[in-house]
């Protein structure tokens, strides 16, 4: 199958009052795997007339809100919001995506809180869901390395990427790099999916008898 791994920078964690800053998309294809700095990345600096956000985001941000304050008018790697779902749209079908019936392009997300936390600000950006949108599943990393036993919680991209034995388990916060982690985590379950790794009912309850054994 293939994927579209997305991930945002924000100046804040309200969707309604705060804005994105910086979009990065990457196409993953499970059957025809590529090196991480081959697959095929869009990337956009967002710019505003003018930014609304809390100080621990802007500061987690600072060299960016200075490649924007920097940027030329029309430099290709920055756009607008209002630009920035027409030039995402345009970019998925150069990569073979195709339009519905209602001409929306439809992808497959992956994302560390993609549904609880990305997508509520996806769906503030003009032409979302009329000329791109979302399949209802989406791929969270944080499911495939939750510890059912001792988590309390879905672990974070910091605790999954230490599960996953990376050697740098530090979060970039930077949207191109932080959606290549998210295909990097995701990669060991292609061979064998999650699914065929329960171990059948009858299997498991044979073992229980012959240890009681």
């Amino acid at each position: 199958m293939r994927y579209v791994s997305l991930d945002l920078e924000m100046t804040g964690n309200q969707p309604e009052r705060h804005q994105i800053i910086e979009l990065a998309a990457v196409v993953e294809d499970t059957k025809r795997l590529r090196p991480l700095a081959e697959l095929p990345t869009f990337r956009r600096a967002v710019r505003h007339a003018e930014y609304v956000g809390t100080a621990g985001a802007l500061a987690l941000n600072a060299g960016l809100l200075q490649e924007l304050a920097e940027a030329e008018p029309d430099q290709p790697d920055v756009c607008t919001a209002a630009e920035l779902l027409p030039q995402l749209r345009a970019w998925l079908l150069q990569q073979g995506f195709r339009p519905d019936k209602k001409d929306r392009v439809a992808v497959t997300l992956a994302g560390k809180n993609i549904g609880s936390f990305d997508l509520l600000f996806l769906r503030q950006l003009p032409g979302w869901g009329t000329l791109v949108r979302a399949e209802p599943a989406l791929l969270d990393p944080a499911a495939f390395y939750l510890n059912w036993h001792k988590d309390s919680r879905l672990p974070t991209m910091s605790i999954c990427k230490a599960r996953a034995r990376f050697e740098d388990t530090t979060v970039a916060h930077q949207a191109v790099a932080d959606a290549l982690d998210v295909v990097r985590l995701l990669r060991p379950f292609y061979a064998l999916p999650v699914y065929q790794q329960v171990t059948p009912p009858d299997a498991a309850a044979a073992r229980g008898q012959a240890g009681e054994q």
